[in-house]
């Protein structure tokens, strides 16, 4: 007899019933102390938490315009395959860690709100959300675990004020069980049970939550003073965040200013509560539920910080500088938590010049997160929306990601006070390309002249939009391609509301000018290199150039094949070749010994030379079998109503090429060819 398993035991078949284990841990509080003696590292701070959590996932140094540079794995989000990656930000994150660093070590910014200051769409809330997220992650790890406890009454305890006791009882602000050891032995009793050389030796760990408190001091004198007996009533079990439960993770948002009430922080009383136990200033008859009470020991997020009501703002004063809040009717009560704010540039300036807010100002640790100004780094951002797995039915043709991330980052560079640059130029020059006479010194030069390089400029998201309007549009079937694109973002200029003023909006329309200049000149070059990509005329044009350059460089005559004279070098195909790659009259000696050695270098180290060895000479010869070619393909028929047989052909074999080796479908092949040829038309072609 044969057994079906059902879908339901299949699904527990996958279950982890070891760290589910892991995870319910629960003992009880002489278990917990062994447990901190073995690890100590289970009573870290929230911050010391954060630091060690990005930590935990690696980093890497790198040298960038002699600038040591570190990048954070963790922001990569390599865990969910990129979905909140940040990229191009790594100095603005470094500080961020440094502030992690230095509150971790108890330097003083653990007393701060840290508050991610920059424009819309930079990134704000997601680093937000990624620490989050990150933390929920972190501490479902063995490295990440923290622990709470629990008050727990088998039977009904009465208690010396009347009230009696029933259940389980959790801590309200899941706080740390350390804190049941009285203040007077707490340092005596941690000397020896985490001493300072173990690491992560607890700091001053704050009173119990009011809630807590009062049921030690009842218990305290039910028992009279006996520790074990009130500790008989304490299970220690593992703490998991989550935001969704509201463990550890809190969230605010601004509301409209009717419906604020800053309770929404520090919880309520419960009304229901107070028939029970008499009183509204009795703690079990209160709700520590506001956000600062979730958050304690994990994070808290003000979304639009500077939009709060000034009654909130207040209450970040305590919570930062004195790790406290006031909930209604109840002393100050300690919070241990991450406290992250993020704000637009327009609410950043009214809190400078809100001469009543200074308090607020003090206490806050400000982190610019700009746009990305560097291409490569902005092109991610595209390439991880609109790609080959998310769109479907869609090919997105080369470079059409490229030159919308070009003139993204183009409006937030500012213009070139000197070196007669371009903006076109500062930007190859930000992205890595080296241009003549300019020094990484050079750079770092640019950079510190344009403070406000990145704090201005086009979102991501309002290029997202237009690229999504363009895979949606019907006037490609299969494709879409630059064009396309530049051309929703030139309309969309027209109604963006973030622009302050028509000479931006006529800056932003010169600039996609010079990106659709610049895309005419790399598929100009596209389409040369897939018409001389024969590689057996190259390879035969290949050993001719160097056979007359090793006759030059050792003056000796070279033999014609078809004469079978001995004759001189080559000189007409020696230079046709040089110019293509801007060789002067005056450097041809040293570029062909140069080629040379390069040659005997290779045979020393058993290599053969070909055409694609050398880059530069690579590049030359294509542009001199496009010259020798471009007229017997003869482009410019294509847009003309009638090609010819044999010219289809070649141009097929385009096609093909530019299909295989540089991304492109059909249709979009096609699109490209006819472009170039419409260019050679015109007579726009290089000389």
């Amino acid at each position: 007899m044969t057994t079906t398993t059902s879908w339901s035991q299949k699904i527990a078949a996958l279950q982890d019933h070891k760290e589910y284990a892991s995870l319910h841990w629960e003992g009880s509080f002489d278990e917990y102390l062994e447990l901190v003696k073995k690890n100590p590292r289970v009573t870290r701070t929230a911050y010391q938490r954060v630091y060690d959590m990005i930590l935990s996932h690696g980093k890497t140094e790198y040298i960038d315009n002699k600038k040591k540079l570190v990048r954070y794995h963790f922001f990569s989000d390599e865990k969910n395959q990129g979905r909140d990656a940040v990229f191009g930000l790594d100095v603005p994150l470094m500080k961020l860690v440094n502030v992690f660093k230095a509150a971790a070590a108890g330097y003083g910014a653990e007393k701060r709100v840290i508050l991610l200051h920059g424009p819309v769409g930079s990134s704000k809330s997601t680093i937000a959300r990624l620490i989050k997220r990150g933390l929920e992650e972190y501490t479902r790890t063995p490295d990440g675990a923290l622990y709470t406890f629990s008050w727990v009454f088998e039977e009904k305890t009465s208690l010396p004020d009347g009230s009696t006791l029933h259940g389980r009882i959790k801590s309200p602000l899941n706080e740390e069980p350390l804190k049941l050891i009285p203040r007077d032995m707490r340092n005596r009793v941690l000397a020896e049970l985490c001493p300072p050389e173990a690491g992560y030796a607890p700091n001053d760990l704050g009173e119990l939550n009011p809630s807590c408190r009062f049921i030690f001091q009842q218990l305290m004198i039910k028992y009279g003073g006996d520790l074990t007996k009130v500790y008989a009533h304490v299970r220690v079990q593992r703490l998991v965040f989550s935001e969704k439960d509201r463990i550890g993770i809190g969230t605010f948002q601004p509301k409209d200013e009717k419906n604020q009430d800053s309770t929404e922080l520090t919880g309520d009383i419960n009304y229901r509560k107070i028939a029970e136990f008499g009183s509204d200033s009795d703690p079990r008859a209160f709700n520590f539920d506001g956000e600062f009470c979730v958050a304690n020991r994990g994070v808290i997020e003000f979304v639009e910080m500077l939009k709060l009501d000034v009654a909130f703002l207040y209450d970040l004063l305590g919570a930062t500088q004195e790790h406290k809040i006031k909930p209604k009717k109840f002393p100050q009560t300690d919070i241990d938590e991450v406290i992250i704010g993020h704000t637009n540039e327009p609410e950043f300036k009214k809190l400078e010049s809100n001469e009543f807010m200074e308090a607020l100002r003090d206490r806050t640790i400000k982190i610019d997160i700009p746009y990305i100004t560097k291409l490569s780094e902005e092109i991610k951002i595209y390439e991880k929306e609109y790609n080959s797995k998310r769109i479907r039915g869609k090919h997105i043709a080369p470079h059409t990601l490229e030159m919308a991330a070009m003139w993204a980052v183009m409006t937030r560079l500012e213009e070139p006070k000197k070196h007669n640059l371009t903006v076109l130029q500062k930007l190859k020059l930000y992205n890595g390309k080296t241009l003549p006479n300019f020094t990484e010194d050079n750079i770092k030069e640019l950079r510190k002249e344009a403070a406000r390089e990145g704090l201005e400029g086009i979102s991501p998201r309002f290029v997202q939009d237009k690229i999504s309007n363009a895979l949606v549009t019907d006037k490609s079937e299969n494709s879409i391609n630059p064009f396309m694109v530049m051309n929703e973002l030139e309309a969309g200029l027209k109604t963006h509301s973030l622009i302050a003023s028509e000479d931006v909006r006529k800056r932003y329309r010169e600039l996609l000018n010079s990106v659709k200049q610049e895309y005419e000149d790399i598929v100009k070059n596209e389409v040369q290199r897939a018409i001389s990509a024969d590689e057996e005329a190259i390879a035969k044009l290949c050993g001719n150039y160097i056979d007359n350059v090793k006759a030059y460089t050792q003056k000796e005559k070279i033999k014609n094949k078809y004469t079978g004279q001995y004759e001189e070098p080559d000189e007409r195909l020696m230079r046709a070749i040089e110019e293509k790659i801007d060789i002067p009259e005056s450097r041809k000696d040293d570029f062909r010994r140069e080629i040379m050695n390069y040659i005997g270098a290779l045979a020393i180290e058993g290599k053969s030379f070909n055409w694609r060895t050398n880059e530069r000479l690579q590049k030359a010869l294509e542009l001199k079998l496009f010259e020798d070619q471009k007229d017997s393909i003869k482009l410019k028929t294509l847009v003309s109503s009638v090609v010819d047989k044999e010219t289809q052909e070649k141009i097929d074999v385009v096609k093909t090429r530019l299909i295989k080796t540089f991304g492109y479908d059909d249709e979009s092949a096609t699109d490209v060819l006819n472009f170039v040829a419409s260019i050679f038309a015109r007579g726009d072609a290089k000389e």
